[in-house]
């Protein structure tokens, strides 16, 4: 009996690994590329040439892929560039879904 309780809470130990959800930049006509390489960089963590790709991509589609993390983490990043955006009066855009969602 003893056994069995502890196989059942062992069972109800694991845990699922958490949902991703990517971070998106949204295109526009006044955001600068710099601006984008540098929160790229400085938010993200992203090296130069890494920035720099993104950057190139969110120009020519539209939307691109700043990073994929977990909820509070993309959450996070969001708000941080979003304000770095406002400071810096730019009409940047970022949102964020689940990964596995084609954006």
């Amino acid at each position: 009996m003893l056994d069995q309780v502890r196989e059942d809470v062992r069972e109800h130990q694991r845990t699922d690994t958490p949902r991703l959800w990517r971070v998106l930049l949204h295109n526009d006509d006044y955001t600068t590329q710099e601006f984008v390489v540098w929160v790229l960089q400085d938010i993200f963590h992203r090296s130069q040439a890494e920035a720099h790709a993104i950057m190139m991509h969110v120009h020519t589609a539209g939307i691109g892929v700043a990073g994929i993390y977990t909820r509070d983490v993309a959450e996070t990043r969001q708000r941080q560039t979003l304000k770095l955006a406002e400071q810096e009066q730019y009409p940047l855009q970022v949102s964020i879904e689940p990964e596995g969602v084609p954006s």
